[in-house]
């Protein structure tokens, strides 16, 4: 099996380095700091979807997000380059990071739009788009968003194989060190209104009030 497809292991992760990719510009729509820390009052999610230009896309044209940014987590090495995640020997997957207004979005509203915007029954791959780079992933900051992602995973598996999809291959860890991506990754389908976009979802709506655990609000 190509190791594009296998997760590599961490001893045989690249190495990486120990100064941190800076992003100095702005975001390109909501013009916040993609380096500082999150606004208060906020919250924030991480999620992988396959390619990070078209998931980025999804949340920063929803009302309720305030800040995205993408990079790179769920791996080893630190502070990665894009190529070297193109090899699969970083370990990470290509994420976006969701800050959003609470009052306006729930967790549970990302976890809807985080599993009907993509395929999450392709394993490590998404499209046309192959190696564990690409894989579904869902990264929780903490035990509250890690038991909302498994009930919904679990009551949209049921509705998946009804419509004769196979099993769900998300990934559901705590999230370990975020990379910010190189600055023509970021807001890339702004800069590049006409991009490649390998996003596409099963069609399946995901019904979330169903799902989510009675200590989500």
């Amino acid at each position: 099996m190509s190791a594009r497809i296998e997760m590599v292991s961490p001893d045989s992760a690249l190495p990486g380095r120990d100064t941190p990719l800076v992003v100095g510009r702005p975001h390109l729509v909501f013009a916040t700091s993609l380096d500082g820390p999150a606004p208060d009052d906020t919250q924030t999610a991480y999620v992988a979807m396959g390619c990070f230009w078209g998931a980025e896309r999804v949340f920063y044209e929803w009302p309720g997000v305030v800040s995205t940014a993408v990079g790179y987590q769920g791996g080893f090495t630190a502070n990665p380059t894009y190529d070297e995640v193109c090899t699969g020997r970083t370990g990470h997957a290509e994420t976006v990071r969701v800050i959003f207004d609470p009052s306006r979005v729930s967790y549970g509203d990302v976890l809807r739009r985080f599993f009907e915007s993509h395929d999450p029954t392709q394993g490590n791959r998404q499209g046309a788009d192959v190696g564990t780079q690409y894989r579904s992933a869902l990264f929780w900051v903490d035990e509250q968003q890690a038991a909302s992602a498994a009930a919904v995973r679990d009551v949209y598996q049921r509705v998946l194989a009804e419509r004769g999809y196979g099993s769900i291959t998300t990934e559901i860890s705590a999230a370990g060190p975020f990379y910010l991506a190189e600055e023509y990754h970021q807001q890339y389908l702004v800069s590049h209104p006409h991009g490649y976009c390998g996003l596409g979802g099963t069609g399946v709506s995901c019904p979330v009030g169903l799902s989510i655990p009675a200590t989500e609000s």
